[in-house]
């Protein structure tokens, strides 16, 4: 097995990592990584292959996990109940009593509130340039997952920092002043939560938190800090990947001169090309629970192996020209929101989303253009922009 070494936190990385996928891709099926000293693959076929297979999981096996400082707590307790962390039938059942509260039905009597939304953060722009991170993609989908939760829409600045802060446990960049931040926002966040919860249980709604209260499967409920934890899955995975996929998909936009695929009858093959050609999540990892081969490489439980969603959606082996924005490609599966049991829960609620903001931007501001060089954050294993500043032509 071959070995790597890029920092995930040097600037051209940050602003281009694709370079650096297509020499992991190159090196071989699986490649150790050795910043992160962790073997991972950028080929969609072996990425596809962890993804599915249910002897690799998201949780450590018994014996193998890092031991979790007291300090971390705060966080942790919340991770422990998260779907996102669990796998085999603790899994199975969450994701399936959360899908009896999450149903299409839900997500999709939400487009006319997301495009009113979106009408009304374009009316608020100033007349002059302006960033569309911080003027419509990060505001919008806050205030669409707390209205989908049922909680107080003018919250949102909170719900907005206490994810912001939670997230950067995930970053590549993460320090002590970070993880303090982190818990103190899970704190916050869970107190918000158990007080909005034991709300709806004297007056149920007709929201997501209700809902949740309400789901029952062969006589089981989810427990309070599975709904918390749920809750803030929701809104920490599905902020953060809304956010970065606006500002990614308008960039990509008006720099490839797209703007005629944000077309009512073209924007869902626009909104699949844009998380194919720059998905909001770059790395994802999976622990192994048996032993197994992935690609070439045989792994024995309690390895793990990280999975490169953005390298897989730019693999030539499953695109022809995989590193060209073409809106009018015919659709097919990518891996921005992974594959298989951990498929993320939210998709369709992101998809629409971006199908609607998207068609609400282009229609209102016909001649949209990039003002400033656009810059990516240092967010790494997440990939958007810090600001993207616009002007109206």
């Amino acid at each position: 097995m071959q070995s790597l070494k890029q920092s995930p936190t040097d600037p051209a990385f940050v602003q281009d990592p694709y370079p650096f996928y297509d020499r992991l891709r190159a090196a071989g099926p699986v490649v150790v990584w050795e910043d992160y000293g962790l073997p991972v693959s950028a080929r969609a076929a072996v990425v596809g292959q962890a993804l599915r297979d249910r002897r690799l999981g998201r949780a450590a096996p018994e014996g193998f996990g890092p031991k979790i400082p007291e300090r971390l707590r705060a966080f942790y307790d919340i991770e422990d109940h998260s779907m996102l962390e669990i796998d085999g039938p603790r899994h199975a059942r969450l994701r399936g009593l959360v899908l009896r509260a999450f149903t299409s039905r839900r997500i999709a009597g939400l487009a006319p509130e997301i495009a009113a939304l979106a009408d009304r953060l374009i009316d608020a722009l100033p007349e002059g340039p302006f960033d569309l991170i911080d003027s419509i993609a990060k505001p919008l989908p806050v205030i669409v997952i707390a209205r989908l939760l049922g909680v107080p829409e003018e919250r949102a600045p909170d719900l907005l920092g206490w994810s912001n802060a939670m997230v950067g446990m995930y970053q590549a960049r993460r320090d002590t002043a970070m993880e303090e931040a982190a818990c103190r926002a899970a704190e916050h966040f869970a107190a918000f939560l158990r007080a909005e919860i034991s709300a709806k249980r004297r007056a149920p709604g007709d929201d997501l938190l209700s809902a949740l209260i309400a789901a029952e499967e062969d006589g089981q409920r989810l427990s309070e800090p599975e709904m918390v934890a749920t809750a803030i899955l929701l809104l920490n995975a599905g902020h953060e990947a809304t956010v970065h996929t606006l500002g990614n998909a308008v960039k990509a936009i008006l720099t490839h001169g797209a703007q005629a695929a944000t077309a009512p009858d073209r924007i869902e093959d626009l909104v699949e090309e844009v998380l194919r050609f720059d998905p909001p999540l770059h790395l994802f990892t999976r622990w192994v629970q048996e032993d197994c081969n992935i690609g070439d490489t045989a792994f024995r439980r309690g390895d793990r192996i990280g999975c490169l969603l953005a390298a897989a959606n730019r693999d030539p082996e499953g695109w022809d020209r995989p590193a060209a924005f073409l809106p009018e490609r015919v659709r097919k599966p990518n891996l921005a929101f992974g594959i298989g049991p951990h498929f993320c829960i939210g998709a369709p609620l992101a998809r629409m989303e971006l199908a609607v903001t998207l068609e609400r931007i282009f229609a209102r501001m016909p001649g949209l253009r990039i003002a400033e060089p656009p810059a990516y954050a240092d967010l790494y294993h997440f990939h958007g922009l810090e600001r993207l500043i616009l002007s109206r032509g």
